[in-house]
């Protein structure tokens, strides 16, 4: 509820006890009015929907994150730049923790409150998304404005030649993954990672019962993890038999 205080300002009471929880400059309230922020029935004061959204990006922390904090969730995170080689480094960046589809699905927890998608599953789509764009195999969307007489003639090399060995690198990396994983889970893979695809639209597109595209993707990037950290095989335990010169084993005893 909401008194009148002094002189252009008023007082915020709480309903059930008439507690001051602040005091409100006229100015202000009558702002918060005219955009629709607090509506108002008689003394009463309500919150509307947009003055959650209002408050996100009045209280970000730099006005160039007021958008990013209005549609997203931001945190510190760490970037490690070539990483395993001698110019590894790393620096503090901002994440928007809603800024791709794996973002959010990291979040998600299962009935006993665990991660749904263990971590490096996550980072597995991660990868395969980081070597998707740097191999330049989105398409695209935008006019070219190239002169007809720049486009390929026939002998000419084909555009594979213009990128650089990186892209090649990346383009190796994103073909090895899909052929590991088969038909079978690598479409929904790319769909998600790459194309940025919600699991709603890929159920609808593919025509999957609804929830089943989290239970794919969840199959999908276990395995994408599988292939890039295999489980190395066990070698043999120590040194088994010393054998003198002309040695040869008993295949009867051995088969036998």
């Amino acid at each position: 509820m909401i008194r009148p205080a002094h002189a252009g300002a008023f007082d915020v009471l709480r309903g059930d006890d008439d507690l001051v929880l602040g005091r409100v400059p006229g100015a202000v309230l009558q702002y918060a009015l005219s955009q629709g922020l607090v509506q108002q029935n008689g003394e009463l004061l309500e919150a509307t929907p947009q003055a959650r959204t209002f408050l996100r990006r009045a209280l970000a922390e730099a006005d160039t994150e007021r958008f990013s904090a209005q549609h997203g969730e931001l945190t510190d995170a760490v970037l490690v730049e070539n990483k395993g080689e001698i110019s590894e480094q790393s620096r503090i960046v901002r994440r928007n923790l809603d800024d791709s589809p794996l973002s959010s699905m990291a979040r998600l927890r299962d009935k006993a409150g665990a991660a749904y998608f263990p971590a490096e599953a996550i980072d597995a789509g991660e990868r395969l998304a980081s070597d998707f764009e740097r191999g330049h195999l989105q398409p695209r969307i935008t006019a070219s404005w190239e002169p007809r007489l720049a486009q390929q003639q026939k002998g000419q090399r084909s555009s594979a030649s213009d990128l650089s060995d990186s892209a090649l690198a990346a383009r190796g990396r994103v073909t090895k993954a899909v052929m590991a994983l088969g038909p079978e889970l690598s479409g929904v893979l790319l769909d998600v990672c790459c194309f940025a695809k919600g699991l709603e639209l890929v159920e609808r597109e593919r025509q999957w019962p609804a929830r089943s595209a989290k239970l794919m993707l969840r199959t999908a990037l276990m395995a994408l993890a599988r292939h890039y950290n295999p489980v190395k095989a066990s070698s043999p335990a120590g040194l088994r038999h010393w054998g003198e010169a002309g040695y040869r084993p008993d295949m009867a005893r051995l088969v036998g």
